[in-house]
């Protein structure tokens, strides 16, 4: 392996693990989830664990791919603060989903998130077509949340 790559696996692997770990503590799967009325399609809790590892991996991936693209160190700190911010995003969204059992606040800040993922699509294909489709997963996962906070919101709401 090259030695160009170690600090970019270093760095991409970092945030996505400490993005996945602050997620995953705040996100509780419970008796107040399972209390929700869900639609007959609505995922398998364990498809949520699957499905944002992968998520992650991918997104991982395609940060080492970006970053070893960038051709300035200008690119690469942008990339780093759209990185950044995505994963404020990702974490805001359980926060408000999960924690705070505001769903309605969630169905709005999923928008945001959803936006972050487009412009790191954006950014990263103008140096790497590869990077940029290793985010579509990501991209697709977070339009399928968007609509399921959604429904969730119209079978449920109000919320207080």
């Amino acid at each position: 392996m090259s030695r160009a790559w170690i600090f970019p696996i270093l760095i991409a692997g970092i945030i996505a693990i400490g993005v996945a770990v602050m997620g995953a503590t705040i996100t509780d799967i419970g008796p107040w989830y399972h209390g929700l009325a869900q639609p007959r399609w609505a995922p398998a809790d364990a498809v949520y664990g699957l499905a944002w590892t992968a998520v992650y991996g991918f997104a991982a991936l395609a940060g080492v791919t970006a970053w070893l693209a960038m051709p300035r160190s200008k690119d690469r700190e942008w990339l780093l603060g759209l990185f950044a911010l995505n994963g404020f995003l990702n974490i805001l969204w359980s926060l408000l989903f999960f924690r705070f059992h505001r769903p309605d606040w969630a169905e709005i800040e999923v928008m945001g998130l959803w936006l972050s993922v487009a412009a790191l699509v954006i950014t990263i294909w103008r140096r790497s077509m590869t990077g940029a489709l290793l985010l579509l997963p990501y991209l697709l996962w977070v339009m399928y949340t968007g609509y399921f906070n959604m429904i969730i919101v119209r079978l449920n709401g109000p919320f207080s």
